[in-house]
């Protein structure tokens, strides 16, 4: 396979039709099951495996619950008419601070999986003017909607999905 490309390195285009919301909002429904179904069974050793700075499937697994406020924060922007989204800690910190390979892995599910479908249901409630809203994503240096902010989200969420398919058939960390 050939190497994966870096979240930092992708490029979006941001403009996708405000009638795909309810797509995209399905995406993001999703994705505490596929990564239920995912890491279920992974033995401790392969889970918690990590090697050259990479992080262990465990870490991967709570980076999904550390972003989640990020994700949040960002549509309080967009809402509340910010001109330019809060920035992400592009060292992650967070993650790696957290200690997330000493947590209990369904403890890290459930919890994403309650903060993800708050975030769900934030999304379904957005009326026909608030899914217009605009506002500039500082790394990308281009404007987005509601639809476009989900959109991204779905796309990193996929980007770790594949990270943690690679790892556990790698049989642990990828670094």
């Amino acid at each position: 396979m050939s190497d994966r490309a870096k979240w930092v390195d992708r490029v979006f285009d941001l403009g996708i039709p405000a009638g795909l919301l309810p797509n995209m909002i399905e995406r993001l429904r999703g994705t505490p099951a596929r990564l239920e179904e995912l890491v279920q069974g992974v033995p401790t050793e392969i889970r918690l495996a990590t090697a050259g700075g990479a992080w262990s499937i465990q870490e991967n697994v709570g980076h999904f619950l550390d972003l989640e406020p990020l994700w949040a924060g960002r549509l309080d922007d967009l809402l509340a008419g910010a001109e330019v989204l809060q920035p992400a800690d592009l060292t992650n910190a967070k993650t790696e601070q957290a200690k997330h390979n000493t947590a209990v892995l369904n403890d890290l599910l459930a919890r994403f999986r309650e903060l993800r479908m708050t975030l769900v249901r934030r999304f379904e409630a957005l009326d026909d003017e608030q899914q217009l809203v605009r506002a500039r994503h500082p790394r990308l240096d281009q404007p987005m909607r509601p639809v476009d902010l989900a959109m991204f989200v779905a796309e990193h969420d996929d980007h770790h999905l594949a990270t943690i398919r690679q790892a556990i058939r790698a049989g642990g960390s990828l670094g």
